[in-house]
C-alpha cells in the first residue's frame, strides 16, 4: 500500500466540504425542534438532501483524485461502495415506507412483512419509537448535537440563542462548547 501524505489543496477542499456537510447536519437538528413546527418537513429535507449531496462531493471529489493517480477501476468501485448507493430522485421505498409503520406504531401488509429488509427496519421503527417515549440520555448523542448547536452558534455568534430552542441539558453543554470555541482578545501593548 502507498504511503503518501494527501496534497494539501486536496485535504483543504475536503474540510471545507465537510465543514459545510456538518453545518448542513447541525441544521437538520434545528429544524427538529417544537418551535419549527410550521417548516420542519421542508427544512428537514433540504439540510438533510444538503448534507448528503455535500458529503457525496467529498466522495466523488477523493474518487477523481485517486482515478487522476491511477487507481484501478475496480479498486475505486470497492472504496466508493457503489453497491450502497440510494437514490432519492425514486423517492421512498418499501423499506423506508417499513421503517416509518414502526415508528408510528402502524401494521404492515403480510407482503411487506415477507421481505427481511422490511421486517429488519420495521422493527428498528418500533425500538426507536419505544426508546422515544423516554427521555434522551445518550452521552455520546447528546454530546455530539451539543457540539453542532455550540459550534453554529459560536460561528453566528449568537450563543444566546442556544436557550431558545433546546432542552436545557443540550443547551447547557452547548453553551459551554460555544463558549470554549471563544476566541480570546489579544492584550494591546
Amino acid at each position: 500500500m502507498e504511503h503518501t501524505p494527501m496534497p494539501e489543496p486536496l485535504r483543504r477542499a475536503i474540510h471545507q466540504l465537510v465543514s459545510e456537510g456538518v453545518q448542513n447536519c447541525q441544521e437538520v437538528l434545528r429544524y427538529t425542534e417544537p418551535d419549527q413546527a410550521h417548516t420542519w418537513k421542508r427544512m428537514t429535507l433540504y439540510r438533510a438532501t444538503d448534507a448528503a449531496d455535500t458529503m457525496n462531493m467529498v466522495a466523488m471529489l477523493i474518487a477523481a483524485y485517486c482515478e487522476h493517480t491511477g487507481m484501478a477501476s475496480d479498486t475505486l468501485q470497492s472504496y466508493l461502495q457503489v453497491g450502497q448507493q440510494e437514490l432519492r430522485s425514486a423517492g421512498p421505498q418499501e423499506e423506508d415506507r417499513a421503517h416509518v409503520a414502526g415508528l408510528v406504531g402502524e401494521a404492515l401488509s403480510y407482503e411487506a412483512m415477507r421481505a427481511s429488509s422490511n421486517r429488519m427496519l420495521y422493527g428498528r421503527g418500533q425500538r426507536q419509537a419505544e426508546q422515544a417515549q423516554s427521555p434522551e440520555d445518550d452521552p455520546q448523542k447528546l454530546f455530539t448535537e451539543a457540539c453542532l448547536h455550540g459550534l453554529k452558534a459560536r460561528l453566528c455568534n449568537d450563543v444566546d440563542s442556544l436557550d431558545s430552542y433546546l432542552p436545557p441539558q443540550v443547551a447547557q453543554l452547548a453553551r459551554k462548547v460555544a463558549e470554549a470555541l471563544e476566541v480570546p482578545e489579544l492584550a494591546a501593548t
